[in-house]
């Protein structure tokens, strides 16, 4: 059945049976023989024919979209097999939200790859919902998110804790101090991340904490854009103080905190509570604790 199923995705792909059968090494009379066996095993047209093109009638569509399931988890489970009797090598599907990804992960992906050199790393950078549900679909083996999640279909432990400050332009009058109170920020432009973001979750917490509801925001989905910004003069922000270490050197942002008020998250590992990832994931897992 999986052999019937390639075909038809191919011909789905293709539209056209001769294309499909040079893509698949075949004859276009093996390709057509496929796809009537799988018609009658249905007992339904899954593709209207014109002289050209093939294109998938609604039973075809149905087909098409479970057979793309069917078939990437059939090479899912290929792999895990292939991993118990092989050295560790292939893709490793993982995700993480922008500021670990961006700031922490690249050396750690250069560390893995220096002892596993078979191993692709695959990564995904997102907002942190969006990896929760990555992870949750199994469309990734892992991620890092910026914050502690709550689910049962999900396992988690604590990789590093990180500091978020405030920051300002180093020509902004609060560049001078190194903590202020947060009623001096009041009437600042904030520049912040889009809701749905581990930065964000964060920043609201501290803003219900001092009972604080900004007047105006400005938002954006990363944190480069949001540093550009403040550079500029546009306004304020929290981040990650792991985020501003370039800044920092150059003077061009200055990072402050708040007084009597530290604002500590930490960075949380997550994998779905099924046992089915592959030997190169479980080796990465096993890579993240030892850190």
């Amino acid at each position: 059945m999986d052999h019937h199923l390639h075909i038809f995705i191919a011909v789905a792909e293709k539209k056209n049976f001769t294309r499909a059968a040079e893509e698949l090494h075949l004859t276009q009379s093996a390709v057509s023989i496929h796809i009537k066996t799988l018609e009658e095993k249905f007992g339904i047209k899954l593709f209207d024919r014109t002289n050209k093109f093939v294109r998938l009638t609604r039973a075809g569509e149905i087909l098409y979209f479970h057979a793309k399931k069917i078939i990437n988890q059939y090479a899912h489970v290929q792999r895990l097999i292939d991993d118990l009797k092989l050295i560790p090598s292939g893709p490793l599907h993982i995700g993480s939200g922008y500021t670990f990804g961006e700031y922490h992960l690249p050396k750690i992906i250069s560390q893995f790859t220096e002892k596993h050199a078979m191993v692709t790393p695959n990564i995904t950078i997102k907002n942190s919902q969006d990896i929760v549900n990555h992870v949750i679909n199994h469309e990734i083996e892992l991620g890092i998110v910026e914050d502690h999640i709550d689910l049962t279909e999900l396992e988690s432990f604590t990789l590093l804790k990180d500091e978020l400050v405030v920051i300002v332009s180093s020509k902004h009058p609060l560049a001078k101090q190194k903590e202020v109170e947060f009623e001096q920020l009041l009437k600042e432009q904030w520049i912040l991340r889009k809701p749905g973001s581990g930065t964000r979750n964060t920043v609201d917490k501290v803003f219900s904490h001092f009972q604080f509801s900004p007047k105006s925001v400005m938002e954006f989905g990363t944190s480069q854009i949001i540093k550009e910004s403040v550079e500029a003069g546009l306004g304020v922000s929290i981040i990650s103080k792991s985020a501003i270490q370039k800044e920092i050197i150059l003077n061009t942002i200055t990072p402050i905190k708040l007084k009597n008020y530290p604002i500590e998250r930490e960075f949380i590992c997550i994998t779905h509570s099924t046992n089915l990832k592959t030997r190169t994931a479980d080796l990465f897992l096993q890579f993240l604790q030892s850190i």
